[in-house]
């Protein structure tokens, strides 16, 4: 399934920057931010041999890695995930959540398109870090969701930000997404990036019994576009 969303023209950006170059992060916090790109390697999957590439935000320390098969910068939209990290879904399996089912979905539908990218970024439990997502799933053990789980902790029910977004994609000449998520807070994200969001694309996968509150949940207060299967 998927959905049509108005574009917007893209930020114009150099499509091949050499490595370890620094490009802008456009920012209303912080319009001096940038992110540095390092090296590439080949990574072969059960799928295809991706392209694995490195990147550093100086403001953060944080480590960020973007996967990439096929030609990217024809000025076609390409079809892509911008999947933040969840160490307990995609390393440990954890059935809490869909995270490691889309990421994997995500893999296997650019292998078989022959051509798309995978922005990993670096933010764990919707921005609050993994000890905190930790004490997260505490209190949704005794019951609480996962929006008031991290509420009660003290933060916003989505800490996450997409501003390395752009930028990331710039350095392979990418200006326009068919954007695989069911958050459609996120395709407005990054069209305020500049980013062209022209189609959004469903990745309904992973559900199983120990996730229906937790999707349940995104789809009622975080507005995500999520069909259980009971429906």
């Amino acid at each position: 399934m998927s959905d049509p969303s108005p574009a917007v023209d893209p930020h114009a950006a150099d499509a091949t920057p050499a490595a370890d170059v620094r490009l802008p992060v456009p920012s209303s916090a912080d319009a001096d931010a940038e992110i540095r790109y390092v090296d590439s390697c080949e990574l072969p999957t059960p799928w295809a041999t991706f392209r694995l590439h490195g990147f550093i935000d100086p403001a953060s320390g944080k480590e960020h890695v973007a996967l990439t098969l096929g030609d990217l910068d024809d000025g076609e939209p390409v079809l892509a995930r911008v999947h933040s990290e969840c160490l307990t879904g995609d390393a440990f399996f954890s059935q809490r959540c869909d995270c490691g089912a889309q990421l994997e979905e995500a893999l296997r539908r650019i292998a078989t398109e022959g051509r798309g990218i995978v922005l990993y970024l670096r933010q764990e439990g919707r921005g609050i870090g993994l000890i905190n997502k930790i004490r997260a799933y505490h209190l949704q053990d005794a019951g609480a969701d996962t929006v008031q789980a991290n509420e009660d902790l003290g933060f916003a029910a989505d800490q996450r930000h997409y501003g390395l977004c752009q930028p990331m994609l710039a350095h392979f000449g990418v200006g326009a997404l068919r954007l695989m998520t069911n958050n459609p807070a996120k395709v407005v994200a990054l069209q305020k990036l500049g980013v062209q969001v022209p189609e959004r694309i469903s990745i309904l996968v992973g559900h199983n019994p120990s996730n229906q509150r937790y999707l349940a949940t995104k789809r009622e207060k975080l507005g995500h576009v999520i069909g259980l299967p009971a429906e």
